[in-house]
């Protein structure tokens, strides 16, 4: 049997993960952030280890014992975690000191780094997950209306510059005007205060992609806990990039969107 090594973050995504793993004979050793991952991987995992968000070093120890050589990182860190959270041992503390920004590009590409010096390859975090990942065109019954695509083409261009700087991945708009930029909040959260600037009109929710070549990490994600707060905050569209960004629990989420009258639509990726 196969084995693959995942570090697990927070979300859906790990979980998910597991259970594809495991449909498809895979056996899988968890690394699980104690700070962040759900209890339930241990339970679908071949063995579970649980570190903290600074054991950089225990993660290559558990890697080399457990003879793996390939890692997926799977589930999303809160970016707050990182300034909140965080107690470095030695050896993410030299990297971090080493570092021009702390922003999610230059930390784990960081990290990245340090376990290739070690002989240990980051890979792609969605390859067990490719049928979850938002195609191109409507994804659900209704289409955006003109209006909804005016904000999206907006919003697009907004997200894709700033996806660029490492700021979020996600812009709210509403009348071709941006209303509020994802930062460490979160999109829920970003989402809530939007809602609270625009005295009731419509928001649209735009995703972007990080501009590089890979989905080694910070993929973005939208599962049904979007929809539950795209309805509270009147939230009416939520654009993405198509091959790029994982719907969890893609069936319920699209047919959630559908009843609610939410048109969810994949764009080509900025630069494509």
């Amino acid at each position: 049997m196969n084995r693959i090594a995942m570090i697990a973050g927070n979300g859906r995504f790990p979980l998910l993960a597991l259970e594809s793993a495991r449909a498809l004979g895979l056996s899988v050793v968890v690394i699980a952030i104690r700070e962040e991952a759900s209890p339930e991987v241990a339970s679908l995992a071949e063995s579970c280890h649980w570190i903290s968000l600074g054991d950089l070093g225990r993660l290559i120890d558990i890697l080399k014992t457990e003879r793996l050589t390939e890692v997926a990182l799977c589930g999303q860190v809160k970016h707050a975690s990182i300034f909140s959270s965080i107690r470095p041992d030695w050896r993410l503390f030299k990297l971090l000191a080493s570092l021009p920004a702390r922003n999610t590009d230059a930390l784990i590409g960081g990290v990245a780094r340090v376990l290739e010096q070690e002989g240990i390859r980051l890979v792609d975090s969605t390859a067990l997950l490719k049928p979850l990942l938002a195609g191109l065109g409507p994804l659900t019954p209704r289409k955006p209306s003109s209006e909804e695509e005016k904000d999206a083409q907006y919003g697009r261009r907004i997200a894709a510059a700033l996806s660029g700087l490492d700021v979020g991945q996600s812009v709210a708009v509403c009348e071709r005007a941006c209303v509020a930029v994802e930062a460490m909040e979160g999109t829920d959260a970003m989402l809530r205060r939007a809602a609270s600037l625009v005295n009731g009109r419509p928001l649209r929710l735009v995703k972007a992609s990080r501009r590089r070549g890979h989905l080694l990490f910070d993929v973005p994600v939208a599962g049904l806990q979007t929809i539950d707060v795209m309805l509270e905050t009147g939230t009416t569209l939520l654009a993405v990039d198509a091959g790029r960004t994982l719907l969890l629990d893609r069936d319920r989420m699209l047919a959630r969107a559908a009843e609610s009258g939410i048109a969810i639509a994949g764009y080509p990726p900025s630069g494509e």
